[in-house]
């Protein structure tokens, strides 16, 4: 399959779906697509809707880190559950993952950027990560050839990375081949509810029986979930990645600063984007939730190029519908795939970061470039939790460009959720209540 994946790419899961199951998936991401795998292999009938591909969205359009390192707190033990699935998946689906442990390291140009660095490890050290601290010469020594004057770097040599646009489709093959069922091109339009309880979806194809649902749709969730009475403060960045033409090698495993980050690919260029920056299309989503992003705004104002109108059928364009008929068509049919233009102006100054901080390389060659729409919220942690006001109604969004990494994990956890087993870690810190019990948002790291 080429990439990015796009609405004129084959379907590989036709369908149809079957009129009854235990439980619906919404969203062919990797939270999603390791939902239904988890749920499956438990015997429970389950079926996974896509709108349009699976991993057509930003599970195929991430730098495909595999990261424990500058994880927040609550979510580093699933992590590392994560990694070691991912290990086993491996020995079970073969290379095809593009599955590689070099390790994750952060490099820092200031004092404050090492003590935010020095801070983390002290924290996730009663974790057992192997988490070290690189002062200048090792760092050089790590990454030679290297011009820009890092003082230091945190590493954590077991992280990896795989190549998600091969990866997430493999893994729903995996999960079908394990009772799993996963409809492409099927959107889900709504709810059907009985006595306010879940007893079913409507599709574009008609309705299909259930007991849970959930909510896994990406930068989709909040737009459905809304018009269902249900209200996440959820929205949507734009992050632009490059591939560079093959290049020598000088680090074979994953590594950013605050400018850019860069990590080896198996086609022998790097997978290059920004360390920090990125693009937010202003909507009515943007207004509603505004104050509530007051905190992580003040920390990252600089990183964000703001933009007053997002393309047309976009989750939070001025011009989609927020209500519709579950008999008519649905935004989520108008736009099968989100496959926003990435910002060549951002590439271009990644393009010069790397040079300068890499001159024995010079300045890439960009052989393809692409984005994609992460969702977000305003504490950079997700929403992982049943919805009491809608019984049935489990919700898994809002990943904050962090879900590749996580998702074997978390599919686990919220397949243990909807099945009504112990999850084994604590999800205090994912509940929907924490926007509106008065809870103070603590907002998780930035690293």
């Amino acid at each position: 399959m080429s990439f990015p994946i796009s609405e004129a790419s084959p379907i590989r899961f036709p369908g149809p779906p079957p009129a009854q199951t235990d439980v619906v998936v919404i969203g062919g991401g990797v939270i999603g697509v390791m939902t239904a795998w988890h749920l499956a292999e438990q015997g429970i009938r389950v079926v996974l809707c896509e709108k349009g591909r699976v991993a057509g969205e930003q599970s195929s359009r991430n730098w495909g880190w595999i990261r424990q390192q500058g994880r927040d707190m609550a979510e580093l033990p699933i992590m590392m559950e994560s990694l070691r699935l991912w290990q086993g998946l491996v020995q079970q689906m073969g290379d095809g993952l593009g599955f590689r442990q070099e390790g994750v390291t952060y490099m820092a140009r200031t004092e404050k950027e090492m003590a935010g660095f020095e801070a983390w490890q002290a924290e996730a050290r009663a974790y057992g990560v192997d988490t070290r601290m690189l002062d200048r010469a090792e760092t050089a020594a790590l990454i030679p050839g290297g011009a820009e004057p890092w003082l230091g770097a945190m590493v954590t040599p077991s992280d990896a990375r795989a190549e998600p646009w091969q990866a997430v489709p493999l893994l729903a093959e995996g999960a079908v081949a394990r009772g799993a069922v996963i409809v492409e091109n099927c959107a889900v339009r709504a709810l059907d509810l009985a006595g306010g309880k879940v007893a079913g979806v409507i599709t574009e194809t008609g309705r299909i029986s259930c007991e849970q649902v959930v909510v896994a749709g990406g930068a989709w969730s909040s737009l459905f979930l809304r018009a269902h009475g249900v209200s996440i403060p959820q929205l949507a960045v734009l992050a632009s990645v490059a591939r560079t033409a093959p290049m020598p090698q000088v680090y074979a495993g994953n590594a950013a600063d605050d400018r850019f980050a860069f990590r080896r690919r198996l086609d022998g260029g790097y997978s290059i984007a920004p360390g920090a920056a990125h693009d937010f299309f202003i909507g009515p989503d943007a207004f509603r939730n505004m104050f509530k992003y007051v905190p992580v705004l003040k920390q990252d104002f600089r990183s964000t190029t703001f933009r007053p109108v997002a393309p047309a059928h976009y989750p939070d364009a001025w011009g989609t519908p927020r209500r519709w008929s579950p008999d008519q068509v649905s935004p989520f049919e108008r736009i099968r795939v989100l496959n926003p233009k990435p910002n060549l102006k951002t590439l271009s100054k990644v393009q010069d970061d790397f040079a300068a901080a890499l001159p024995a390389l010079g300045r890439p060659v960009i052989a393809d470039a692409w984005a994609g729409m992460i969702d977000t919220m305003p504490d950079i942690v997700p929403v992982i939790d049943r919805t009491p006001a809608v019984p049935g109604l489990v919700i898994a969004t809002g990943m904050c460009g962090h879900g590749f990494g996580i998702g074997p994990g978390m599919g686990r956890v919220v397949a243990d959720l909807v099945a009504g087993r112990a999850v084994g870690h604590d999800l205090g810190r994912f509940r929907l209540s924490r926007f509106t019990d008065g809870s103070k948002l603590k907002v998780g790291t930035g690293l």
